[in-house]
C-alpha cells in the first residue's frame, strides 16, 4: 500500500494540488476512470480537474460525490488536516485543527464533521464470538448552552468484541431510549447471528434469543463494582470514551452530533494496534470515496447521515 511514513514524507509528496489529485484518482478508481454514470471505463480528460465520459459524455472529478466536494480550500491543506487527526493518538479538536492549518474555526469544525463520517466503512463485518453489551449515558452539552451547562443527556449502547482477556472490535450507537425496540436492532445491525451476546438482566434483551444470539445474563448487584466485574471489557471502553470527550473535545459535544464522534471513537479504537499511522492517513483518504458529500448546512442542523454508496 502506496501511503507516506512521516510528516516529512507528507509535505514533500503532497505539496501540490495536482499530487493530491492524482493520488485520489488512483484510490478512486484503482483500474483507471470509471464513469459514476454509466459505469464506462472510456474517458478523456477534459481540463486539468474533469473526465468526459465518452458513452454518456458525463463530466466527473475526483472530488466529486466526495467529502472534498464544493471545496474552497487547497487539497493539501485537507491532506494536512487528515494526517493531523490519525496520525494524533486522541485526534483533534477544531479549535487544535484551526490553529495548526491557520483556517477558520467554522472551517476545521465542518471538516471534522465530514471527516468523521468517512471514517465507517460501508459494509464493515459484524463482530462475532463473545460479544459484551451494555448502555452508559453520556452528558452532551447543547451548542446553545453557556459553559458547561449540560442541556441534555445521551443514552449510548456499547458493544465490545472478546480477544482473549483483551477487547476486540467495539461497535456504538446513540439510543432514544433502553427498550428492546431500541436496543434489538443494534445487535442485529452490528453483531453476527449465533455469537454469544453477554449482557446484564435488563428486560431489553429478553428477546435475544429468539432473534438468534446466545444470551448469556449477569444480573448486576447493588455494588456499582459488580458491573465493571462482570462486563468488564464494555465498562473499560465506556470509561477511555467518557475520558477521550472530556479531554480532546472538553465535553463540548451536542446532542445531534454525538454519533459521528462515536463513530470516530470507534475508528481510532479499532486501529490502535495499527504499526503505522500512515496506514490509518491512507485507509482515512480510501472511505471518503465512498460516502456522500455532505454541506455545511446539513452538518449544522444535524440531520441525519446519508445513507452510505455501494
Amino acid at each position: 500500500m502506496d501511503y507516506p511514513r512521516s510528516t516529512s514524507q507528507l509535505e514533500t509528496r503532497f505539496a501540490s494540488e495536482e499530487a493530491c489529485r492524482a493520488y485520489l484518482f488512483s484510490l478512486r478508481w484503482p483500474n483507471g476512470f470509471q464513469c459514476p454514470k454509466c459505469q464506462s471505463d472510456e474517458a478523456w480528460r477534459a481540463t486539468a480537474t474533469l473526465w468526459t465520459c465518452r458513452k454518456c459524455r458525463h463530466q466527473a472529478s475526483v472530488i466529486a460525490g466526495t467529502i472534498f466536494e464544493g471545496t474552497h480550500q487547497p487539497l493539501p491543506v485537507w491532506f494536512r488536516a487528515i494526517w493531523a487527526v490519525t496520525t494524533q493518538k486522541s485526534g483533534a479538536s477544531a479549535l487544535g485543527l484551526q490553529r495548526v492549518l491557520g483556517i477558520s474555526y467554522k472551517t476545521a469544525w465542518t471538516w471534522l464533521h465530514k471527516i468523521r463520517r468517512a471514517m465507517i466503512r460501508p459494509g464493515r463485518d459484524r463482530l462475532q464470538g463473545t460479544i459484551e453489551v451494555d448502555e452508559t449515558y453520556i452528558g452532551a452539552l447543547e451548542e446553545e448552552a453557556h459553559g458547561r451547562e449540560i442541556g441534555k443527556k445521551a443514552l449510548v449502547v456499547v458493544a465490545a468484541q472478546a480477544d482473549g482477556k483483551r477487547i476486540g472490535r467495539i461497535r456504538m450507537r446513540k439510543i432514544p431510549d433502553a427498550s428492546g425496540a431500541s436496543l434489538l436492532p443494534f445487535v442485529r445491525d452490528f453483531v453476527e447471528p449465533g455469537s454469544c451476546v453477554h449482557t446484564d438482566g435488563w428486560a431489553g434483551y429478553k428477546d435475544l434469543t429468539s432473534a438468534g444470539y446466545d444470551h448469556k445474563v449477569s444480573i448486576i448487584g447493588p455494588k456499582r463494582k459488580m458491573a465493571t466485574e462482570l462486563l468488564p471489557r464494555v465498562h473499560l471502553v465506556v470509561s477511555l470514551l467518557k475520558r477521550w470527550l472530556l479531554g480532546t473535545h472538553q465535553g463540548a459535544v451536542s446532542y445531534e452530533h454525538l454519533d459521528y464522534y462515536l463513530d470516530e471513537f470507534c475508528f481510532r479504537f479499532n486501529r490502535r494496534t495499527s504499526r503505522s499511522r500512515g496506514m490509518l492517513f491512507y485507509r482515512l483518504l480510501q472511505q471518503p470515496v465512498a460516502v456522500d458529500a455532505v454541506p455545511y448546512k446539513r452538518i449544522a442542523l444535524g440531520i441525519k447521515r446519508p445513507k452510505p454508496k455501494g
